[in-house]
Formats: C-alpha cells, sequence, structure tokens
C-alpha cells in the first residue's frame, strides 16, 4: 500500500483507466487535484478559454477514436455549471466523458460559501451519476464506479464533484493491484436474432436503420457484412452517418425532415420492413408524423438501452442488446441462411433504390455572388476527401452539410445530434484533433456558432492544434430566420451591422478574419464560389505548415432556405426554390419527392 492524497489517488485511477489527456481550466477548488496531475505525469492537459468549451473537447476527444473517454476539469460553482451543458449534450448522444470539479470544504457546504453549489443534483438528470465525495476514502471506489458507468450499457457521462479538503485528505491506495471493473453490456441470443431474421426474410423491400450505437459499438464492418450478405439497402442515421460509406451500393441515403437525402426518404417510403439497431427514432429522423412514418412498415429494434424499446412507438419486435453482440450474431446466422440457399434475392429491391440515388440530388452548382451555400459544400467534397473527418453543431449549415456533404468512415462525421449547442464546433473540433493530429478535420459552423466559442481558437494556437474551420457567413441566425417564415415575422434574428472598421465585408458586421488572427490563427476571405477550392488547399497547407486553426470565411447570400419540412412530415419535404425570397415570405416553389432538382 503506499500513503497518497485523494486527489493524487484520483489521478492514479485515471491513469490506470487508460486516460492520457485532459481539458480543463484550474481554479482554488481544483488546484490540488492539478497538484497531483503535474507530480504524477502522464497526463496530457489542454488548457481551455471557457470550462463549457472544455467539456466540448472532451466530447470531440471521445467521439473521435474507439475506447476514448474525455476527461474535462473546472473548479468549484460556475465552473460546473458551466460544463452541464457539455454533460447534457454527451448523455444525448451517448457520450462518455468524466466531469471533475472542485467544491468548496465540506464544512462549508450548504452554508452558501463562494462558489459553492450543489452541483451533483444539478448535474443529475444530465449524467449517469453524480456525486459530491464526502469522505476521501471513497474516492477510488468512486472513480473506479465512475469508468464502469461511462462503459457499461448506454454509454454516457459522469460527474465526480471533489471538495478541497477531500482532496487534500491522505489515504491508502495501491496503484500497483488497481483493476478496472468489468464492463456490462447486454448481448442478444440467438432465438432473438432468428425471429428478427424470419421478419426480413418474410418482407420484400427491408431496410436497415443504423444509429450512433452501431459506431460506439465498433460495429460497422458487421453491418455492412451483414447488409451485404442479405442484400439489405442501409439508412444511417445522423448520429450513425458514416458506418457505410457513401458510395456503398447498400448505402440508401439518409432519412428526415431537416437532414435527409431526397433518395433516402423515397426508398424508406417504399419499403415494408426496417430493422433498427443502435438508434433511437429521434424526431428529426422520423419527422413529428409517426404515423406517415410507420405506415405500411413493419418494425424490429435493437437497442442496448432497455427503456428505449417503445419509447418512441412500439416496434413489432425490440432485442435489448449491444450493437456489436447482435451484429455478431447476425452475421453468423446469415452466413448459415446463405450457405442453405435460403436468402431471397434482392436485385430488384437493390435497384430501384440504386435508381433513387441516382437522381434524386439537391441543386449544388451555382455561380452565384454573393455565394450560394450549397456551391460551399459542393467545393467542399472536391477539396476535402474521404479521411476527412467533419466537426459540427447545428444551424442551416450543419443541415446543408448533412444534406450535401459526403462522409466514408465510422467517427468521420462528429456532430452534436440531440443537445446542438451553439458554439460546440470549435471546441469538440480541438478534441477530435487531439485524439487523431494524423487525420485531417475539417469544422463547419454558420456565423453564429462560431462566435459563441470563438475564443477557444486561441486554444488551438497555443496548443498547436491544426485544423480547417469553414465559416458560411450570411449575418443571419439563418435557422431561426427560416423557421420564422412561417410566422410571418423577421425578428431578432439578423446579424448585420455597418462595421466602420472593415468597410469592405460591408452589412456582414464581424471582421472574423481579424478576429481569428488577433487569436493566433490564420484566416482566408472568399467571396467568389471560383476561389473556394483554391482558399481549401490553401487552409490545408497552412494549418499543416503553421500548425494552428485556419478559418476558410465563404461570404454567402443573405438569405438561403434549405429544404425541410414544414409539415414534419417525411413524405412531404419542401424543396426551396433555387432562389433567395424576402424575409418573411414563404418560397413559391414546391418540388416532388419523385422528382429530382438538379445538379
Amino acid at each position: 500500500m503506499a500513503r497518497m492524497t485523494a486527489a493524487r489517488a484520483a489521478v492514479e485511477i485515471l491513469r490506470l483507466e487508460g486516460v492520457d489527456v485532459a481539458f480543463g481550466v484550474p481554479g482554488a477548488a481544483i488546484n490540488p487535484f492539478y497538484k497531483a496531475l503535474k507530480e504524477a505525469g502522464g497526463i496530457r492537459h489542454t488548457l481551455a478559454r471557457h470550462v463549457e468549451g472544455a467539456s466540448h473537447m472532451a466530447e470531440g476527444y471521445t467521439r473521435a477514436k474507439p475506447g476514448n473517454i474525455g476527461v474535462c476539469i473546472g473548479t468549484s460553482g460556475p465552473a460546473g455549471t458551466d460544463m452541464i451543458t457539455g454533460l447534457y449534450s454527451a448523455t444525448g448522444d451517448s457520450i462518455p466523458i468524466l466531469c471533475i470539479t472542485g467544491q468548496a470544504p465540506t464544512d462549508k457546504l450548504h452554508k452558501e460559501d463562494f462558489q459553492a453549489v450543489d452541483i451533483a443534483t444539478i448535474a443529475a438528470p444530465v449524467t449517469k451519476k453524480a456525486t459530491t465525495v464526502l469522505e476521501a476514502a471513497q474516492v477510488p471506489g468512486v472513480f473506479q464506479e465512475a469508468f464502469h458507468l461511462m462503459r457499461s450499457g448506454r454509454p454516457g457521462p459522469v460527474l465526480v464533484d471533489l471538495p478541497i479538503d477531500v482532496q487534500q485528505t491522505e489515504i491508502e491506495f495501491d496503484p500497483d493491484t488497481y483493476q478496472p471493473l468489468p464492463v456490462y453490456k447486454p448481448v442478444a441470443t440467438r432465438a432473438q436474432i432468428e425471429k428478427a431474421i424470419g421478419m426480413l426474410l418474410a418482407s420484400e423491400r427491408p431496410l436497415i436503420v443504423a444509429g450512433g450505437g452501431v459506431i460506439n459499438a465498433d460495429a460497422c464492418d458487421l453491418l455492412t457484412e451483414f447488409a451485404e450478405l442479405t442484400g439489405t439497402p442501409v439508412v444511417p442515421t445522423l448520429m450513425g452517418w458514416g458506418a457505410i460509406p457513401d458510395d456503398h451500393e447498400l448505402n440508401a441515403g439518409m432519412v428526415g425532415q431537416q437532414t435527409g437525402h431526397r433518395y433516402g426518404n423515397a426508398t424508406f417510403l417504399a419499403s415494408d420492413f426496417v430493422l433498427g439497431i443502435g438508434n433511437r427514432w429521434a424526431n428529426r429522423h422520423t419527422g413529428y408524423r409517426l404515423d406517415v412514418y410507420t405506415e405500411g412498415r413493419t418494425f424490429v429494434h435493437v437497442d442496448i438501452e432497455p427503456t428505449q424499446i417503445g419509447r418512441i412507438f412500439a416496434p413489432d419486435y425490440g432485442i435489448v442488446s449491444d450493437a456489436r453482440g447482435a451484429l455478431e450474431l447476425f452475421v453468423e446466422v446469415a452466413k448459415e441462411l446463405k450457405a442453405a440457399g435460403r436468402l431471397p434475392d434482392r436485385t430488384e429491391w437493390i435497384q430501384s433504390h440504386l435508381a433513387r440515388k441516382g437522381t434524386l440530388h439537391r441543386r449544388t452548382h451555382f455561380d452565384n455572388i454573393p455565394i450560394k451555400p450549397q456551391r460551399v459544400y459542393e467545393e467542399m467534397n472536391k477539396a476535402f476527401g474521404r479521411d476527412t473527418r467533419y466537426v459540427t453543431t447545428i444551424g442551416l449549415s450543419q443541415i446543408a452539410g448533412a444534406q450535401m456533404l459526403h462522409v466514408y468512415r465510422p467517427r468521420h462525421w462528429i456532430n452534436c445530434g440531440q443537445a446542438g449547442p451553439l458554439g460546440w464546433t470549435i471546441p469538440a473540433a480541438l478534441g477530435v484533433a487531439v485524439a487523431d493530429p494524423e487525420t485531417p478535420v475539417v469544422a463547419l459552423s454558420g456565423d453564429y456558432d462560431f462566435q459563441f466559442l470563438i475564443e477557444e481558437l486561441a486554444v488551438g494556437a497555443q496548443h498547436r492544434i491544426p485544423y480547417v474551420h469553414v465559416l458560411v457567413n450570411n449575418a443571419y441566425l439563418g435557422l431561426i430566420r427560416q423557421a420564422q417564415i412561417g410566422l410571418e415575422i423577421n425578428f431578432q434574428v439578423n446579424l448585420e451591422f455597418e462595421n466602420i472598421n472593415t468597410p469592405e465585408i460591408g452589412v456582414y458586421g464581424v471582421d472574423h478574419v481579424k478576429v481569428a488572427e488577433g487569436l493566433g490563427c490564420r484566416a482566408i476571405r472568399v467571396t467568389d464560389p471560383d476561389e473556394l477550392g483554391a482558399a481549401f488547399a490553401e487552409a490545408r497547407r497552412i494549418a499543416a505548415e503553421d500548425r494552428v486553426p485556419v478559418v476558410v470565411e465563404a461570404i454567402l447570400e443573405r438569405i438561403t432556405n434549405i429544404a425541410m419540412s414544414p409539415t414534419a412530415d417525411i413524405s412531404a419535404v419542401k424543396e426551396f426554390e433555387d432562389i433567395a425570397t424576402e424575409p418573411g415570405h414563404a418560397p413559391t416553389a414546391v418540388i416532388p419527392l419523385t422528382e429530382p432538382v438538379g445538379t
């Protein structure tokens, strides 16, 4: 046994559980933990500029590679409350991160001490567990349990709150004999898988809906193998995008009222059986008209979390299982059926989906100045290639990106799916780039998302974390402006102002180039669509050579409406006309789902 502070014991457990990177901001109530972090060594720390930013960096770090667990650290009081958004985001998307906060001394709790807040109670609804440790001897057990909980069942975040006196108290702890607790994941039975496959074989036009659980379980190869064995097209959800390459014959495109592909929606509506694996039936995927989504189709739902089965609608059959465990059995049974000649020929169904995939596209090529956003995504597809990891959160930029970009590998679309907080993109991209510095990282933001946590660019400059950030600037809260069309208003969504220091950018207000450069980064502004490709290439070169974030700002036309469903019905997604409309007025053209928009 060894005698050490509880803070040092906690750091030793982090190392033994595989943690080698942490993100955070020190403060008085967490300084003993930081002292232990420094003295123990072996964990590289990245200093954030905002504690919420640290939590999103931890999210990005976790999402980038299988097995990663991001750690974020802050002091007492507002540091913990600042990280609540990151915990909510991680909970919503089943992402394990560990949040460690300092706390006032135990004898000052509930006495309204400076920066003392009951963070465990505040964090409880958005974590798998949140604990304020009142006895130093419990610190090793609490941290051991934290890693067990984060990895077991549906992954998710945990918060551990450490009063300063608890951190400083000496305890007995033996790192040499420490052992992580076994991880629990439910696994389907063969009988369950055989029944599900029987239902699939009885259908004529089956689909697989692959959610983020497939990626979390590192089961994408098994998913593709099962789809190929059975001839079943795959619809990835927004969180599952990349589970099967976009150009794979069996990738049927995404479905949804915002981030769906035209051909994906059409193929889904033509299906008669859906096998959902590791997905939540989120409303951005299903739309709010569940009767349209479910009518005429039989559903099997496989999910690691028992309470997800039947939460949105009752499937015809439900299986509680980790996606990898289920898919191993799906592949095993399918191989046996194939050897016995019992798998049906799906050629006709596959060809029909490929016909839709080959024609039902949105137009992307425009030569307009100011730039139309569709052209930005077209040029991104050309410039960044198959190895790129895209990182983004919410807004018309994300919705258009999901409709028009291409993703070919798991964990190469890193997106905050459920919470969608503005400001998430910059810190998350930094966390992704820290996790995998060898893979190109390209972030995508609208101007308002970019401005929320813009100070985190300085983290990239200080710590030499290169990535490319594509900023589409229309000086609007574009998604909210578009949502206001139905109310015939255009209110408090306009970011324009005449910048007296930068008259050349006109009403676009904030000079993002100067701000980025002032934070130690590099930036390029583009006003001509024909210059986008060269700007992206130059940004990649600068990022690689200078080892800093590089911003490419595309000055867009002020108003562009992106395809969405005003009726919340995936069969009636409105395809807006290819010209800008005046504020407060709905566009006049609606293109039927069965007709192509253009190329």
